[in-house]
């Protein structure tokens, strides 16, 4: 048997814990962001309709497979997160282009932003197999395809255009 009483200590001793920055503890003239990484330059999130139906839930998951997207809801509100960081943010999580952002930017404030947030939401989806799994839990069974009838209506084949 190996005895792994110390794995412990030396852990502790090679990664000491770095203590997170408190925004409660901001001096006057300091700015919140010199000590984030940038979480708000890594995504962008839209809000969208709830989804009610097969064909919501289809088009959500088809958004899903094209990469880095997640689909998650707060409260009532559902939103598409599209995982892309911004082509300014520079190694330091700096903007490039501060001078020159663009509006959305400059009205983004550290007031409530998601320095402190861990991210968790009421609901979270990362692959489009979530979405459908909970679009099967939620809505009713989908009808199975190849057994509808055409419509009733059948139009006459002309033999010969004269």
């Amino acid at each position: 048997m190996v005895d792994l009483s110390g794995t412990a200590n030396l852990m502790e001793d090679s990664m000491p814990a770095v203590p997170k920055f408190r925004r409660e503890n901001l001096k006057p003239g300091q700015c919140l962001c010199e000590y984030c990484t940038a979480k708000c330059c890594r995504y962008f999130a839209l809000p969208i309709d709830t989804p009610t139906t097969w064909k919501d839930f289809d088009y959500l998951r088809w958004f899903m497979m094209h990469g880095r997207v997640s689909v998650f809801v707060e409260g009532e509100t559902w939103y598409l997160m599209v995982h892309s960081e911004c082509r300014h943010l520079l190694p330091d999580h700096r903007c490039g282009t501060y001078d020159t952002r663009p509006e959305i930017c400059r009205s983004y404030s550290t007031v409530d932003c998601e320095y402190d947030d861990d991210a968790v939401y009421d609901k979270f989806f990362e692959t489009p197999e979530q979405i459908w799994e909970y679009a099967e839990a939620v809505l009713p069974p989908r009808r199975k395809r190849g057994g509808r009838k055409p419509f009733g209506v059948s139009l006459p084949v002309l033999a010969s255009v004269g």
